[in-house]
């Protein structure tokens, strides 16, 4: 959930996540755990067979008694993000980045590394 919506609900198998120390994956029936997230990609399976994608921002992870709850700034579901726009921002990006003088690096890269990401879930 984000401070405006939720972006999803429902039953799911497992979900995958990028935690600011790594990688993780959490079961039905995972012990209670509390995680930083780092902007990633979040992955569901769903009860039944479906597949989610989402890109989120910053935030926590929390599972306890078979209810888990990502709560962050932004979240986009593979199908919310605007695939033009993720490789113009990747290609301005990069431009910035090429030439180096005056602009904020650091600023830059995480463009970069946030559309990257973005086109990534989409394939």
């Amino acid at each position: 959930m984000t401070p405006q919506k939720y972006a999803y609900k429902g039953e799911v198998e497992s979900v995958v996540a990028e935690a600011t120390d790594g990688s993780f994956g959490v079961l039905v029936d995972h012990a209670p755990m509390l995680s930083a997230l780092k902007f990633g990609i979040i992955h569901i399976s769903e009860t039944g067979g479906g597949k989610k994608t989402f890109v989120t921002s910053e935030g926590f992870f929390e599972i306890a008694e078979n209810r888990a709850a990502f709560l962050v700034d932004t979240c986009e579901s593979k199908e919310e993000i605007d695939v033009a726009r993720a490789k113009s921002a990747k290609e301005r990006a990069e431009k910035r980045l090429s030439n180096r003088e005056g602009i904020d690096i650091a600023r830059a890269q995480a463009a970069l590394f946030r559309a990257l990401l973005r086109l990534q879930a989409t394939g």
